[in-house]
């Protein structure tokens, strides 16, 4: 017996050899004296082949008796079977129990939302949502690895703060011991310190909203992926996001295809994922709205609803810019050719997903920063660490955020960011 385990993923390579997996019995099903067991193992899925003639009986009574989800080692020949989707099969030669699983409680019948979501840290080992959390690490690699490769430095920012960054309805108040702290929204203004001493930089972390909000496209808790770039406008800011989207999705097409095929993407539309992205102004999107019905007033931010009319006839993401200033955080850098405006940009995505991204230019003027602070009736005092980045050294800056969930949930084609996280966190859910 082999004294490493191999990996269901390497068995292609491995024809005519025997070979011992370790991993959980994913389904079962007999045909008089043959067993048929589909093996799991995180890296795939196998079926393995237990014959009553072949084995010792005991071996052949385990294989007869083994339930779902039961840890096994299972010790097999490997053979090729090009009906199978792995390319090959296990023919049994041993089987050992590692772990009981007895009544396991997510079984092959329909089960409702809120029973999977109980149940979500068994319901992550079905086919589905292993195949989307799959998806989401390679994506989560291809944002680094773009990044990286770009010359991007990982500066992560602190989830404590002593500030709001993207206004104060939203926030998780905390204490820390004798003030107050607040779960970070974003780690933007933190990017803009580091920007200024690297140049080119990103974090990557979860980010907190307190939103009371039950629709498909809201999550309390989410990850999200920030770059901030020195000495770039909203022009550039554009083709740097432009480029970005279209590397991951290449990276997921490239790596996920099987996983996709699991969930019944549409590939053909990620395959059109190429720059250059329209470009709409708001104004164009609001006379858009209107022209179409919706009871939009200029003004005013977009909705799910707004979105996704916006999307209707697009096969590739597209950018709405120059949103209005009041709907954008006090940061956002106004438009010279007319101060309504600010120099902010987001990316939406087809087939109703709505914003995947979202960013803009900063403002760079230190004035007009203090300005922009006490028409909020911020706390300037809180902020003189982020007024000090334009008393010493200030440049044109831009930057981006963009939500794993909901890019993941375009990407994969699924309808609710439930999903797209391990373990999510909702307005009526904090468990498991």
């Amino acid at each position: 017996m082999p004294a490493q385990a191999t990996r269901i993923e390497a068995l292609p390579g491995k024809v005519g050899q025997e070979v011992l997996l370790e991993g959980w019995l994913y389904a079962r099903r007999s045909s008089g004296k043959l067993e048929f067991l589909q093996v799991r193992d995180g890296s795939g899925v196998v079926q393995c082949v237990a014959s009553k003639a072949d084995l010792p009986e005991d071996v052949f009574a385990r294989a007869a008796a083994v339930s779902q989800e039961a840890a096994i080692r299972a010790r097999g020949l490997v053979r090729e079977d090009k009906r199978a989707p792995s390319g090959v099969e296990l023919t049994l030669t041993g089987l050992e129990v590692v772990g009981e699983s007895r009544e396991y409680p997510i079984t092959p019948k329909e089960h409702g939302t809120p029973f999977l979501l109980d149940h979500r840290h068994l319901w992550i080992r079905s086919q589905r949502q292993h195949a989307i959390l799959k998806i989401r690490h390679t994506l989560v690699d291809a944002c680094r690895g773009f990044l990286n490769r770009e010359g991007f430095t990982l500066a992560d920012a602190p989830i404590f703060t002593p500030n709001p960054c993207e206004g104060t309805t939203t926030l998780f108040e905390t204490e820390y011991f004798d003030e107050k702290a607040y779960l970070t929204q974003s780690g933007q203004l933190y990017n803009e310190a580091t920007a200024m001493a690297f140049g080119r930089t990103y974090c990557f972390g979860p980010t907190f909203r307190a939103e009371k909000s039950k629709t498909r496209r809201h999550l309390i808790e989410f990850w999200m992926v920030e770059p901030e770039i020195a000495y770039a406008t909203l022009d550039d800011l554009m083709v740097w996001i432009e480029r970005f989207v279209e590397a991951i999705v290449a990276r997921v097409l490239e790596d996920r295809r099987e996983e996709l095929k699991v969930l019944g993407r549409d590939v053909a539309a990620l395959e059109r994922v190429h720059p250059p992205f329209p470009r709409v102004s708001y104004e164009e999107a609001a006379r858009t709205l209107k022209e179409k019905g919706l009871p939009f007033e200029w003004g005013g931010d977009f909705g799910a609803t707004d979105e996704t009319v916006l999307t209707e006839g697009r096969d590739r993401p597209f950018f709405v810019h120059r949103f209005p200033a009041a709907v954008k955080a006090f940061y956002m850098k106004r438009d010279p050719g007319d101060d309504r405006l600010s120099l902010s940009c987001d990316l939406l995505a087809p087939e109703g997903y709505g914003e995947i991204v979202g960013g803009g230019q900063r403002e760079d003027d230190y004035g007009t920063l203090v300005e922009r602070i006490e028409e909020e009736k911020l706390s300037k005092e809180t902020f003189e660490w982020y007024l000090d980045l334009r008393r010493y050294g200030s440049v044109p800056h831009s930057g981006f955020g963009m939500g794993i969930e909901r890019a993941l949930a375009w990407i994969c084609g699924i309808e609710h960011l439930r999903e797209t996280i391990p373990f999510p966190r909702l307005l009526n859910r904090l468990r498991p």
